[in-house]
């Protein structure tokens, strides 16, 4: 039998980063959840956790805490189905949701999914990790997540994967910043000398827009701005271009904020929702909220 107060112990101090934090979250003193984790690593006969700051699980460590993730989740549609169980929805008896999205989705239309959820199951809590598109994956592969907002069609091992639409990219920079440095049009010379923005070491949209247009990869001066808002606003002071999502910035289009570099040449990237294949139906019911979200208001994708 597994002892579960010393596996809610390890999943508190891996969601919270530290023992202390992890005591406060399940209302136990640090040395009762340092005891819990030893214990719990002197039966499995390894590390179970990487004392850093903060504490990261080890690949034996995640596997527990996936397993417990889903107990917690098995649990919670039993306290809905028989309710004379009554555990109450105490801060120790809520259910994590750790969920993989990138930058851009988050600032656009992943909110509204995530906050319809959390009003409908007000004893769940959402674990936001962000991450490249293209990397997000990666995370469900490792077991670091249960689900994922994702630019790969192909479903991780043991998941399933559904289309949610399309995020079109424009690359777009001040008027004054296009007359300063494209007046002579946009090409692999003028591209190679323009300062661009880059959201972070992995986001290889401006590069893939780059080869799109001069039929080749072109070395560009970099600025690394990781923050969806402050890459606009760097854009709208004219410090470089950069590749933003197209309804993130159509009002400042249409205002002269910002010029796109070439009318009509957007970078398509289609998004899918992956989650484990046997999901719980609270992760079932997250899905339903965020198919919803990407398909409807102000950010819908297309």
């Amino acid at each position: 039998m597994l002892d579960y107060a010393a596996l809610n112990a390890l999943a508190a101090v891996v969601r919270e980063g530290s023992f202390e934090r992890a005591a406060r979250a399940l209302n136990v003193t640090p040395s009762a959840v340092s005891q819990r984790v030893k214990l719990l690593e002197e039966r499995t006969g390894g590390a179970l956790l990487v004392r850093s700051q903060p504490c990261v699980a080890t690949e034996a460590g995640l596997q527990l805490c996936r397993h417990v993730e889903r107990v917690g989740m098995l649990e919670h549609e039993l306290r809905d189905a028989l309710p004379a169980l009554g555990m109450g929805g105490e801060a120790n008896e809520r259910v994590t949701v750790r969920v993989a999205v990138n930058a851009d989705s988050l600032a656009t239309w992943f909110m509204a999914a995530a906050a319809a959820f959390a009003v409908q199951e007000d004893t769940a809590l959402l674990d936001l990790t962000v991450d490249d598109q293209d990397h997000t994956a990666e995370r469900l592969r490792s077991g670091a997540v249960l689900a994922a907002v994702t630019a790969l069609a192909q479903p991780v091992a043991g998941c399933n994967s559904e289309a949610l639409g399309t995020m079109h990219y424009v690359a777009a920079a001040s008027p004054e910043f296009v007359a300063r440095h494209f007046a002579k049009g946009v090409g692999a010379r003028t591209l190679a000398s323009a300062p661009s923005l880059v959201f972070d070491r992995k986001d290889r949209l401006q590069a893939r827009w780059v080869r799109r247009i001069c039929h080749r990869n072109v070395e560009t001066p970099r600025h690394w701005i990781p923050s969806p808002n402050a890459f606009v606003e760097a854009a709208s002071a004219g410090m470089g271009w950069g590749m933003h999502p197209a309804g993130m910035v159509a009002d400042a289009i249409r205002e002269g904020t910002l010029v796109a570099l070439v009318p009509e040449s957007t970078l398509p990237v289609p998004l899918y929702w992956q989650q484990a294949r046997a999901a719980p139906q609270l992760l079932k019911r997250l899905g339903a909220a965020v198919r919803a979200a990407a398909r409807s208001g102000p950010h819908a994708l297309s």
